[in-house]
């Protein structure tokens, strides 16, 4: 698959110019569930996640995605097992954190 290096570029600006206005609040979360982060999984991702103004990023082995972006998600590729930051910055970053949090313990539904 062929990353267009433009969309690049204009994430790397957009994450720094971002980063220098204010602190984003970082958690780290283990995927648990069985089967990954999915297409199911990171629908339920992206819906929580666009319930919140924050900007929401997922970070995997250096690689960053927006939490709000379901095809983002699922180029991070993330199996059972995997360690993600997710990362949030706005007014709401705390609650949407929390929100998210709770989808992650729950293993989003999944057994």
């Amino acid at each position: 698959m062929l990353i267009d290096p433009q969309f690049l570029y204009r994430r790397e600006i957009a994450l720094k110019s971002s980063a220098a206005e204010s602190p984003a609040l970082v958690q780290e979360f283990v995927v648990a569930n069985r089967l990954g982060i999915h297409a199911r999984v990171a629908a339920q991702i992206v819906r929580v996640a666009s319930r919140f103004e924050s900007v929401i990023l997922i970070t995997k082995c250096g690689i960053t995605a927006s939490g709000k972006s379901i095809l983002d998600l699922m180029t991070l590729i993330c199996p059972y097992g995997s360690k993600i930051l997710i990362s949030a910055k706005g007014p709401d970053a705390a609650e949407a954190l929390n929100a998210l949090a709770a989808l992650f313990q729950a293993k989003f539904g999944e057994l």
